[in-house]
Parts: structure tokens; sequence; C-alpha cells
């Protein structure tokens, strides 16, 4: 019997749920058959069944030893730092493209900038390809094709050439979307918080390294060596990342159950995706919903458009307010690589955000626990403590605004107000990603995708404008009647420019409280939000790899496959649990598979028969 469901065509949750599991081939167990059906060895004239998650738990993502998921992370973390360090170091190579080609300081930023708008868009194009295809060789691809975009730039004879080639270089970067998606590959919602914290912290700390390292490569070195660096520890970390193992479930699986059948363990089992054609998984159709999924996600998830709106307005006003320091520590006759080294500020920021939210965390875990039914508990407790530190940003600008006017003020003034943006933009990037993670678990590299992009597009946009905006003329308002000339902003345009940061900024942290007292909302609002979320209920709140079907929920995920899943549950009721099994419970809290799975997935076959 053909899975038959009805799907409203609008509805972005249920067309994912039809190109999941519509297709005739990926059938579940006929409902006229009773539950503990008996099937023949070599499977003939039985259909093909789909193995799921709690068929080989233990064969997971989830289930890798801490050691062994720390060493993955640890990895990623430097393939991340790698990623956001080429957004950065370019900078410092202006004055040199400069004098080499003739352009101004202006032009010469184009290349910053349209680097930072094609990564935003990279972001979108890798990411679904990582939920289809796998994390590991998408990543490395992605990897392979920045690294070659690097020589081009360095060897440039002209500077078109240099524009065009960081163009493709931050196309060719899949961005934190993919690396944070491997936390939802190996942790469950309910303890991936430490390692997104790890992961943003290597993305934001990326940032500033660029600088830090840049100040001294533009004092010491000619200006190719800003981009040779990104190639060699962009070269680097490609290589140590072909030790990382692939994580995806869904492609898994699909080895597992290759393996399975091999040894004829179970000979009609298949993995997710074996069950479609290669025609079927990438048509031009399927290839068009890919690619503009996470845009999709974007503009209809009210939870995505919110919370990556936030985040990418408060990057873009940390990424204007860093490129003041140049003109800010001029004043105090910097030098450039002392002006490099100023950053660190930003990076103790960052460093002391990320430590302040372990105990923030381990209170969140314990909310958690004493309330598993409580909505707010699970997901908006997430963002509580960005209820306090998100005003970091605000404050942090104000008084950088009235320290960065140069001597007779000392400039650790205005190091410490950058610590205390730093602090702030650390914690809402975090935040903002473990709430999304948690909320779109399986299709959370499509979900963050559309933060990263919200961050990276307003930076690149706003790269241009950002020296003339602390110029001292601000033709802000020019048009407006009495006020037709452009506005002078006198004697100190560095304070009052950041004080129009600290204006703005205060706006963001209003709509922090408002998300964190409507997220309800929200998510009721969202049908992908609630379909996952309903879904997750039917598993005890175990993270799912991908979005189910409806009617039989992908044929095993009751285990009404075979006899053999009979056989197991009845030797476990028998002789207690294995280790594995009480592995699999402790981190997923699904209990022993018995009658009332059974008697779920036989309402379920009634549900179906009605449909059809």
């Amino acid at each position: 019997m053909a899975d038959v469901t009805t799907h409203n065509p609008t509805d972005f949750a249920a067309q994912e749920k039809q190109r999941r599991g519509s297709s005739s081939s990926r059938t579940a167990v006929p409902a006229e058959e009773p539950p503990n059906h008996k099937e023949q060895p070599d499977g003939v004239g039985h259909d093909k069944i789909e193995l799921t998650e709690e068929d080989c738990y233990d064969e997971l993502g989830y289930s890798f030893p801490s050691w062994k998921k720390w060493t993955i992370l640890t990895i990623i973390f430097l393939v991340q730092v790698s990623m956001n360090f080429n957004t950065s170091l370019y900078s410092n190579a202006l004055t040199g493209i400069e004098k080499d080609f003739g352009v101004s300081a202006q032009a010469a930023r184009l290349g910053a900038a349209i680097y930072l708008i094609t990564y935003a868009f990279g972001c979108e194009l890798w990411a679904p390809w990582s939920e289809e295809l796998g994390r590991k060789w998408v990543l490395q691809a992605s990897l392979f094709f920045t690294n070659i975009w690097q020589i081009p730039v360095a060897l440039a004879p002209n500077f078109g050439t240099i524009l065009v080639c960081r163009a493709l270089g931050g196309l060719s970067t899949a961005g934190g979307s993919v690396t944070l998606a491997m936390v939802a590959d190996m942790w469950e919602a309910d303890t991936q918080q430490y390692a997104v914290a790890f992961i943003v912290f290597s993305s934001v700390g990326g940032s500033v390294l660029g600088p830090i390292v840049g100040g001294f490569v533009e004092q010491y070195c000619a200006w190719q060596w800003n981009i040779w660096i990104q190639l060699i520890f962009g070269g680097f970390v490609q290589i140590i990342h072909l030790w990382v193992p692939e994580t995806r479930s869904t492609v898994m699986m699909d080895k597992i159950a290759k393996k399975r059948r091999k040894s004829g363990q179970q000979p009609n089992v298949y993995g997710p995706n074996e069950l479609l054609s290669f025609k079927e998984r990438f048509s031009a159709k399927e290839i068009l919903v890919t690619w503009i999924r996470p845009f999709r996600m974007f503009l209809t998830e009210p939870i995505v458009l919110v919370l990556s709106l936030l985040s990418g307005f408060s990057d873009a006003l940390i990424f204007m307010f860093i490129q003041s320091f140049s003109l800010v520590y001029k004043q105090w006759d910097f030098e450039p690589w002392a002006v490099g080294v100023t950053f660190c500020a930003i990076g103790l920021g960052y460093l002391l955000g990320w430590l302040s939210f372990f105990p923030a965390i381990k209170r969140n875990i314990k909310q958690r626990q004493q309330n598993p039914d409580d909505e707010r508990a699970q997901y908006e407790s997430r963002l509580w403590w960005l209820l306090y530190t998100a005003p970091c940003l605000p404050i942090g600008l104000i008084i950088f605004a009235w320290t960065c006017t140069g001597p007779p003020l000392h400039w650790i003034g205005s190091m410490i107000a950058a610590a205390i943006v730093g602090v702030a933009n650390y914690a809402i990037y975090m935040a903002t990603i473990d709430y999304m993670i948690c909320a779109y678990g399986p299709y959370s590299a499509s979900a963050t995708g559309g933060n990263g992009w919200s961050r990276d597009f307003l930076a690149g946009v706003l790269t241009l404008p950002a020296t003339p905006f602390f110029s001292s003329k601000l033709p802000i308002l020019g048009n407006i009647p009495l006020l037709t000339q452009p506005i002078d902003i006198g004697s100190n345009p560095l304070a009052y420019a950041c004080t129009i940061l600290f204006c703005i900024s205060s706006l963001l942290v209003v709509a922090v409280y408002i998300i964190y007292w409507k997220g309800p909302v929200l998510r009721k609002r969202s049908p992908f939000a609630q379909q996952l979320s309903e879904a997750r209920q039917d598993t005890d709140g175990r993270r799912l790899s991908y979005v189910p079907s409806s009617g039989a929920r992908r044929a095993s995920r009751a285990y009404s496959s075979a006899s053999e899943h009979d056989q197991a549950w009845e030797a476990r009721q028998r002789v207690g649990r294995t280790p594995s099994q009480a592995r699999l419970d402790q981190r997923t809290r699904v209990g022993s598979i018995g009658g009332s799975r059974r008697s779920s997935l036989q309402e379920e076959r009634r549900r179906g028969q009605n449909v059809a």
C-alpha cells in the first residue's frame, strides 16, 4: 500500500513531509498484516523496510563517546575559525592594494564587502546539501574551493581579478550553518548547549583573530601575505578535517543498512535515502527545493526570521563599530600592529561571554529537568541569560563613544568598552543559535543558515559606508526640509557616530525581551516547528534527523518492520536490558518497545486506512 497523505501545497512543513515520505517505493508494512508478521530470510515478496534511528541509535553520532565527540568538535572549531578568519584578514591588505592597483581606499574595501555578501549566500547554498549528502564531503568541497580561490587573489594581475575571486571564495564558504548542524548530529537538544557555545566562540573568535594577525602582516610583510596566510591556514584545517567521520544521521543510516544487508542480518532493510532513486532525489525540482529551503525558512518561519534579524543587525552594528578602530587608535599614534592588538579587547569580551554561559547552561538544564512538560522551560529558558547580557551592547557602545575621542583620555577606557560589547555580541549569537537548533534539529543547518545570512549580508552591506559614517560630515537627514545641508557632527565625529549606534542597539535589546515573552506564540505560528515538536513527543523527546512522514511515520519507527525486532524485545524482557539498551534509555529517555508502541502502530494504520 502506498503511503497516502493529504498536503497543503503552500505549507512548507507538509511539502518537506511529502518530499521525504510520499514516494511509492518508500512503503510501509501493509495495514492488513498483523504487527508481528514474519518475513522470509531472502525477503522475496515483501516490502523494503526503512531503517530509523531507533533501529541503530547506538551506531549514530548521538552515541559517540564523549572523547570522540569533542575531538571532532575541536577540529570543527578550527575549521570555523579559518572561515571567519578569511572574512577579516583581507582588510589589512587594503593599503597595499591601493598602491599596487591605483584604486581608492573605498574601492579596495569592496573586496571585503563582496566577500561577506557572497559568504552570506554561500552559507545558504551549502547548508541544505549537507543535509542531503552528508556533512563531511560537503564541508571538504567547501574548504577546497575556498582555498583554491585564494591563489588568484594573491597573484592577481589587476583589481578586477581580486573582486571576482573574492566573490567566488565567499560563495564557496559553507560557514557556521554546517558546522553548527554537526552539533545537532551528535547531541540531543537537552545536552547540546556546551557544544553550541564552543562552536559559536570559534565563529566570533575567528573574526577578531584576523585583524590581530593582520596588524603584524600589514606592518612587516607585503599585502599578498594576508592572502597566503589564509591559504596556509585553510589548507591545514582541510587536511585535519579528513579525519572527521560523517555525522549526518540519514547518511550514516544508509551505510548501516548496507552493512546489515551485506551481512545478512536484515536483508530487507534500507537507509532513508536508499529508498529514493538518484533521479527522485536530485531532479531539477529537488535541487531547486533544496537550494531555496534556507531562504524559505528565513522568510516563512517566524522564529528564524525574528531571531536572524536580531542577530544580523547586532553583528552589523558590531562590524561598523570595529571599522572605527583604525581611526580611533591613530589618535594615540598606534602603529598598525598595535591597532591589531587592540582587537584582543573584543576577543576578551567573547571569552568572558562564553564562560558566562556555563552557569547559565547549568541552570537551564536543571530547569528543563524539573519542568519537562513546560514549553517555556524547554525553549525560552535558553534565552534567559540573554536578558542580562544583551544590554551590554548599548552600554558598551555609549561608553566607547565618549572614551574614543583621543588624548587626554587614556585608550584603556575604549578597550574596556569594546570588551563589554564583545560579551553582548557573543551572547546574542549563542542564545539565538541555541534556540533555533533546539526548535529545528533535523534542519538546523537551513535554519541557522538564515541567522548566518543576516549576520554576513548586513555586515557586508555596511562595510563600504562604515568609514564615511565616522567622518566629520554626516549627510543623514539632508533631504528633510530645513535640513538641506549635510549635518556637521562637530569635532567629535567618532563619538556622535557611536552614539547613533547606541540608539539603534537599544531598540534591538527591546526586541530580545519581546522574543522571550512571545516565543510560544511565534512557535505556534510556525507549522514546521510545531510538526517537529509533535514528532519529538512521539519519540519521548529524542531529536529527529529528518522530518517524519505521516501515517506509518516511516514504517519501522514503531518497530513494525520484522520479526527480529519482536524477538529482540522479547529477549530484553526475559534477560533485562543490554548495555547498549541501557545507554539508549539514558540518552533518549525512550523505554523498551512494548505494547504501547504496537497499539500506536495499529492506530496509525487505522488512520492510514481511513485516509486511503
